[in-house]
């Protein structure tokens, strides 16, 4: 049992605890650390009477002055918000393909766009838009459902193959391992690995396989469809990668790779400045347009007018302008 006494050496009572021999003094607080104590209790109270702090059920309270940093940065958001609405208004007032005749207006989509791929893009595509094993490249020249300005916005804002959005890009590649040998498949893959090299896509065995399992999506020529998503083969460019143990479990399972549908949570206005930014990478394609369809008749049909121009970009870049929206980008 512990005891108090009074130390010899400083004439002052021990708390009664000893470890070792070893007495603890029982000294008062130093007078400042007490005042700053005291000083902080005051200051607690009143914090809570003027700015929101006690927990409720479903908020907090919110305190005499009504004000919060959420509130703070709300405002802020409105404010730019609203010297941005131009430019909202203005990426509406055009067919998508013309956004690069205004320069003023392709400056703020691309700026806008980069912000919205690092939000919503990168996660799969990469923050460089490089891609990987099963996500696209958005650098190069080589696009599943065509590149063109207008042709990536409509994949941005239905995606692909989901089940939400009935305007999906959908395409399937038969599972051939259900259908075809393992030494089959194997000399197929071999044969698909030899395309980029000029084989020609029809010749031998393999091109019999070819010609009577692929050539309906792929084409005869082995040049792909960017209508129904099937791939070029001839271009060296593989989603899901080039070495024979890939190609093989690819025509093996059919991979069904899912892009999530973007307009509905985006908005039209952002879905064309990310269009125009991933269109301006590096890879995409130009043309001219369709028709000269009114924008408010594209936008309820889920159609843009073709068109592309280029300016470069880095996804990367952090000094590129802030957006405070989302989207995400696709080959």
């Amino acid at each position: 049992m512990s005891e108090k006494r009074i130390d010899d050496v400083t004439g002052t009572e021990t708390t009664g605890h000893n470890w070792d021999g070893i007495e603890e003094l029982n000294n008062p607080l130093p007078r400042w650390w007490l005042w700053t104590f005291y000083a902080t209790v005051l200051f607690a109270v009143i914090y809570t009477i003027f700015f929101p702090a006690w927990p409720l059920v479903s908020g907090a309270t919110q305190g005499v002055l009504g004000w919060s940093t959420r509130g703070e940065v709300a405002r802020d958001i409105a404010q730019i918000d609203e010297g941005q609405q131009q430019y909202r208004e203005g990426l509406l007032s055009v067919d998508v393909h013309m956004i690069r005749d205004n320069e003023e207006l392709q400056n703020y989509a691309v700026q806008a766009g980069a912000a919205l791929f690092r939000n919503n893009c990168s996660q799969c595509h990469g923050s460089g838009a490089a891609g990987a094993i099963g996500y696209p490249n958005l650098l190069d020249d080589d696009w599943l459902w065509g590149g063109r300005i207008e042709d990536i916005a409509h994949t941005i804002r239905h995606g692909i193959r989901n089940e939400e959005d009935p305007d999906a890009r959908f395409s399937q590649m038969p599972a051939f391992g259900e259908m075809l040998t393992e030494g089959e498949i194997a000399g197929l893959a071999r044969h698909v690995q030899s395309l980029p090299d000029g084989a020609d896509p029809l010749s031998g065995p393999a091109g019999q396989l070819f010609a009577d399992n692929c050539a309906t999506c792929h084409g005869d020529d082995a040049q792909g469809d960017p209508e129904i998503g099937a791939p070029d083969l001839t271009d060296a460019i593989w989603l899901y990668g080039s070495d024979l143990a890939s190609l093989e479990d690819t025509i093996s399972r059919g991979p069904y790779g899912v892009m999530p549908p973007w307009g509905e949570r985006l908005g039209e206005a952002n879905v064309r400045a990310l269009a125009a930014y991933v269109h301006q990478l590096g890879g995409g394609e130009a043309g001219e347009p369709r028709s000269e369809t009114n924008v408010e008749e594209q936008i309820g049909e889920g159609d843009v007018p073709e068109g592309a121009g280029r300016t470069g970009g880095d996804p990367s870049d952090p000094d590129e302008v802030p957006f405070p929206e989302e989207a995400s980008g696709t080959d």
